[in-house]
């Protein structure tokens, strides 16, 4: 099984079982299917099914609505009618987590139930347990005896389900035999779906959502892995990054996750989790999902059938070049994989492409970001202040934000003010020629350019390579890079003006990496959408598919909007690009905060705490805060944080260090305090700059 796409020009969905929740088709090339999930109280029936309208409305194909308990999923054919009495049928899921109870009543009522095997069955203390291979299969029979059960009303009733393993809340069971990996996740899932195949039971949809990009994908791309050589096919999958997190950042965070995987065809519906009212992650879902839209074509057998005969004479004789070594490194990804969180190796930990540094970039050095700004007419000392500098008339310094680029390029300007000490020009060669400093100027050059001077740097040299777009004159690539090779002032500029550019610029990584070339690599990504909202989308995908899998030493993001009208948002394109180095965990510039979207069992106003925890933390740059409406997506689903903010009562919280807690029933009024008191007592706060 092939996990990256084999195509440089054409998408190609990954071929899954067809699952019918309701009267909507999920996986065998249907559409990619848009979710999203109630926040209301499910006991409240009248508010639960007018926020689902607005979702519905919105464009939300399925409503997924919390069940803790039976009282909630009875309640279910309350909304159920309600919503149907309005003209209404969008299918409705049942999130379920601890209680096999309320499934089964669930399953009789709405179209899919949504199961968790890390609590559904099994217990999560963070209690390591040894096991004999007796006694686990003894836990494994457990298991069964309870799921069955549920299987067979979904088979009785005609109802979905989605098997939903979370990062963070598996089992003990499982941690203790797999730990905090990959293979664990996955193998909570295959556990439950062996189960419900010998029950001959396939109306089923998988998920491995995980608060970090990197181990979603690495988990989904598992899994792909374990069904086909274990089933012999695909079940539909959907696609969520957990915990996203509100605003700028959680779209960010669940377009690089969700991307990456929808890119190489991977993903057959998707939830965008944020901390914000649950119709305004439609908007974000369909600007994820509108790059993978295709017109009606060929009937899905038959396109499959035909997928490998659609390639032309270029990719196929690039493809079989390069098949090996991406089958090396596809295996070896997976290999890695497998290794515990504990170790610090391979899982959540990005895997970087070797390579040598150039002044301060490559090798060791963090991500670089280059801020395009040669479509200003002047550059003035005030245009830095988008991108991190502002300059004080007074003192005459510079003050360097922890969110400053690094680069600019001007194009064939020069500027007539001293610049920050940290911060570089890079310009067209044939003004390059002519600045006055060369410590601070560096020369960007087109492969021909390269090849035809001896003029060039001492210290760097960027070059730019389009990757195998139509209409893009060929260059001798075996002379340009056979020089570069050799060349260790040369920085790799990659873009692609193809539609799937990822595919087209990571093969050009896998050429680098076949030919032992070693130079550092920015990737410039451009966009031509006319909102920033459809632009953020873009850029996110487009630069974090690549860095999630090693690829790439800093970022430029373009803007070439075709209406003239469009002002850029020079400081939002900046922050976009210092999010997506945060959420690839490439370089890490600002609190990360890890905040689920809330539900029925939130137990205090989510989006308002999230908003004064971020108020008073918000300077402490790489820590790591989880806000948690409730238990469920509590300790466990925030395994990746410093310190947890967890809804534990009514007006009670309870503060974790990572997975202890360090207070309980703290009352909701003074807990921000508490939590402050908490990172100041373990050293990792520090007072907020008065600038």
């Amino acid at each position: 099984m092939q996990l990256y796409a084999e195509s440089l020009t054409e998408y190609q969905r990954l071929p899954t079982l067809e699952v019918k929740v309701g009267d909507l088709l999920l996986g065998n090339f249907n559409p990619i299917r848009i979710q999203t999930m109630t926040t209301t109280n499910t006991m409240d029936t009248l508010a639960t099914v007018e926020q689902s309208i607005r979702c519905i409305e919105a464009g939300s194909e399925l409503i997924r609505i919390t069940a803790p308990s039976k009282n909630e999923a009875e309640n279910l054919l309350n909304i159920k009618n309600e919503l149907r009495k309005r003209g209404y049928n969008t299918p409705i899921v049942a999130d379920i987590h601890f209680t096999p109870n309320a499934a089964e009543i669930a399953a009789r009522i709405v179209e899919k139930v949504r199961v968790n095997p890390g609590n559904y069955v099994d217990k999560k203390k963070f209690e390591l347990i040894e096991y004999s291979d007796a006694e686990y299969l003894e836990e494994i029979e457990r298991i069964r005896d309870r799921f069955t059960p549920l299987i067979k009303i979904c088979k009785e009733y005609g109802t979905a389900m989605r098997i939903g393993t979370n990062h963070g809340s598996l089992s003990d069971r499982i941690m203790s035999r797999y730990g905090d990996t990959p293979i664990g996740m996955v193998e909570s899932a295959m556990e439950f779906l062996r189960i419900a195949e010998s029950e001959n039971y396939y109306n089923i949809v998988l998920s491995m959502k995980s608060s970090n990009p990197q181990v979603m994908v690495q988990a989904y791309r598992l899994l792909i892995q374990n069904m086909y050589s274990e089933l012999g096919h695909c079940y539909p999958l959907h696609l969520g990054v957990t915990e996203a997190g509100d605003g700028e950042d959680g779209r960010i965070k669940s377009a690089i996750g969700i991307g990456t995987l929808l890119e190489d065809g991977i993903g057959d519906t998707i939830r965008v989790s944020l901390t914000e009212d649950p119709e305004f992650e439609i908007p974000v879902c369909k600007n994820i999902v509108k790059r993978y839209q295709q017109p009606p074509q060929t009937p899905p057998v038959e396109r499959l059938a035909n997928a490998r005969s659609r390639t032309n004479e270029f990719e196929n004789s690039l493809h079989d070049q390069h098949f090996n070594s991406v089958k090396e490194e596809r295996n070896f990804k997976i290999e890695q994989t497998s290794k515990p969180l504990s170790t610090g190796e391979g899982f959540g930990e990005r895997l970087k492409r070797e390579t040598f540094e150039v002044s301060n970039i490559g090798a060791k050095q963090v991500p670089v970001v280059i801020a395009d700004l040669h479509k200003l007419e002047k550059i003035k000392p005030e245009n830095l202040e988008a991108i991190g500098y502002t300059y004080d008339i007074v003192t005459d310094k510079w003050s360097i934000s922890d969110m400053a680029a690094d680069y600019i390029f001007t194009a064939d300007k020069m500027l007539d003010f001293a610049l920050p000490g940290t911060l570089k020009v890079i310009t067209y060669y044939d003004a390059w020629l002519a600045a006055p400093d060369k410590e601070k100027y560096f020369p960007i050059f087109d492969g021909e350019q390269y090849l035809n001077t001896t003029i060039k740097s001492s210290a760097i040299n960027f070059i730019m390579i389009d990757c195998f777009s139509e209409g893009y004159p060929a260059l001798d690539n075996k002379n340009l890079l056979s020089k570069i090779k050799n060349d260790t002032s040369v920085v790799i500029c990659l873009s692609s003006a193809n539609k799937n550019a990822v595919q087209s610029i990571r093969r050009k990584f896998i050429e680098l990496s076949e030919r032992e070339i070693k130079n550092p690599v920015i990737i410039i990504t451009d966009s031509t959408h006319e909102t920033m909202e459809e632009s953020l989308i873009h850029y996110a995908i487009e630069t974090g598919a690549l860095l999630l899998d090693g690829f790439g030493n800093g970022i430029c993001l373009g803007h070439h909007y075709n209406n003239n009208n469009i002002k850029t948002d020079y400081k939002l394109l900046n922050s976009i690009a210092f999010g997506i180095l945060q959420a690839t965990r490439t370089r890490i510039s600002k609190t990360e905060y890890i905040s689920c979207p809330s539900c029925g069992r939130t137990l205090f106003d989510l989006q308002e705490t999230t908003a004064k925890i971020r108020a008073v933390t918000n300077h402490l740059k790489g820590v790591k805060i989880a806000i948690m409406g409730c238990i469920v997506n509590g300790p466990g689903e925030m395994a990746d944080a410093d310190f947890g903010y967890v809804g534990s009562g009514p007006g009670k919280i309870t503060l974790y260090k990572g997975k202890e807690v360090i207070k309980r029933s703290v009352p909701e009024k003074i807990a921000v305090s508490e939590l402050i008191n908490l990172i100041k007592e373990n050293g990792c706060w520090v007072e907020p700059s008065l600038s």
